[in-house]
């Protein structure tokens, strides 16, 4: 990750949550009292994000000791404890919410594409997800699916060339033209993927000198009749309404990659708790 990037994202959401300041802990009596807290799992999953809610703590009090007891994508069981916290009462509960935030968040992303990479590992096929993520979070949505041992498809549109079908559509022309077109526009380091939506787009687009086509929502018999078209001259990716329900159906011989979007959007957050 690039720190300088999470530290903003981490400042904003302090900032959000903390306003002009925590009333409530304020007002209590005893929040001048140094007191330790652990972070605790409460289901099992793979830890990630334990050095970002670090940091929240951190930020609120730069003299809060944070001790962490494993590391980011360990395993983690219910009851372990993976980090102890020691602060005055009023900064470690300030930051709480925010920290925890993060960590069930980023755990439950991670624990996700955990399970779907073993099953694709004995394959040869990697998990991807999508750029749908929470908007300002995209960063740290893609390092927890790297933690749970996933890999990542372009983190904006200025990473590589990617001829979707509204695209080729507002072209209006042959997709081989509209590949070979945008393909000699190019830099040399650009890689350039197309969108086949229909069985009759892959040739074209294998022709028009794309490097990566992307099957979307294509059945698993598409799928390997594309593939077994394609005859390994170039990469091929599949896509559209896959997920942990449907994934070993396209568990596909000649498929190098697989993107899945619930991989950041309807992922189950791993419930962990501060225990004071």
């Amino acid at each position: 990750m690039n720190w300088l990037l999470v530290e903003d994202i981490i400042r904003r959401a302090l900032l959000e949550d903390l306003g002009h300041g925590d009333i409530t802990t304020e007002l209590l009596p005893g929040s001048d009292r140094i007191i330790t807290g652990h972070l605790v799992a409460k289901m099992p999953g793979v830890l990630c994000g334990s050095q970002v809610a670090k940091r929240c703590f951190e930020i609120v009090e730069p003299a809060t000791q944070v001790t962490l007891l494993l590391g980011e994508g360990d395993d983690l069981s219910a009851g372990d404890t993976l980090a102890r916290v020691h602060a005055a009462a009023l900064p470690m509960l300030s930051a709480e919410r925010v920290a925890l935030n993060f960590l069930q968040r980023m755990s439950g992303i991670a624990t996700q594409a955990r399970r779907l990479s073993k099953r694709a590992a004995p394959f040869g096929i990697r998990i991807v997800e999508t750029r749908k993520t929470t908007p300002g979070l995209r960063t740290l949505d893609k390092y927890a699916v790297r933690v749970g041992g996933g890999y990542n498809h372009r983190f904006g549109l200025d990473d590589c060339v990617m001829l979707k079908d509204n695209h080729f559509a507002v072209a209006g022309i042959d997709p081989e033209v509209v590949v070979r077109t945008v393909r000699s526009a190019a830099s040399h380091t650009m890689k350039v993927i197309a969108e086949a939506s229909a069985p009759a787009m892959v040739e074209p687009l294998v022709k028009g000198g794309a490097d990566v086509i992307l099957l979307d929502n294509f059945t698993p018999e598409q799928v390997r009749s594309a593939v077994a078209q394609i005859g390994g001259r170039v990469l091929i990716e599949v896509s559209g309404g896959i997920g942990e329900h449907n994934l070993d159906d396209y568990l596909i011989e000649g498929v190098h990659a697989i993107s899945v979007g619930a991989l950041t959007h309807s992922f189950r957050a791993l419930d962990i708790s501060l225990e004071v």
